[in-house]
């Protein structure tokens, strides 16, 4: 390994070293003190880690960019957080007879974050194209009403959802 190899290595270790701390300390506050405050800031650590060397130059404002990484992490825990809570929930109304077990409710909520990451992934507009019609049943009409578009403009909607799920389902294969 040369001197240049080591040299982003030792640049992040560096990173680390000097700001791990009060990266944690940044977490704890945004999750009001919460323990996964350590984790999301070594998932922080570790989304960095994995760039390319190129994209891991030396940085001018270490911690502007540490907060950017580490919100956009915290934004998408708080989101898994939330959609687990509205599973659990619906969960908690079944009959114990209707309770899925808990290998089957993992499954579940896995496929639960997969069709969230899916759908985040679509415009607006599309994402809720694709909910009033799967969820609510509503005819491609319906929902051109609804959206104050054209049946035309819908039907691309859900040809982009459609897309995206299977995209999903590819990647699942």
């Amino acid at each position: 390994m040369s001197a240049h190899d080591l040299a982003p290595r030792s640049d992040f270790a560096a990173l680390y070293m000097e700001h791990h701390g009060w990266l944690v300390g940044w977490l704890r506050r945004k999750l009001n003190g919460a323990d996964h405050a350590v984790d999301l800031a070594h998932d922080t650590f570790v989304r960095i880690l994995c760039q390319p060397d190129q994209k891991r130059a030396p940085l001018q404002e270490p911690r502007a960019y540490l907060t950017t990484v580490a919100r956009n992490l915290l934004i998408n825990y708080v989101r898994r957080q939330s959609l687990e809570q509205a599973y659990l929930d619906v969960l908690a109304q079944l009959p114990e007879a209707q309770t899925p077990s808990p290998e089957t409710r993992l499954m579940l909520l896995e496929t639960l974050h997969e069709i969230d990451a899916m759908l985040d992934g679509l415009p607006s507009k599309a994402r809720e194209a694709f909910l009033l019609s799967q969820l609510e049943g509503l005819t491609y009409a319906e929902i051109g009403e609804r959206l104050d578009v054209t049946v035309r403009t819908v039907k691309r909607y859900m040809a982009a959802a459609f897309e995206q799920c299977i995209l999903l389902l590819d990647d699942a294969a």
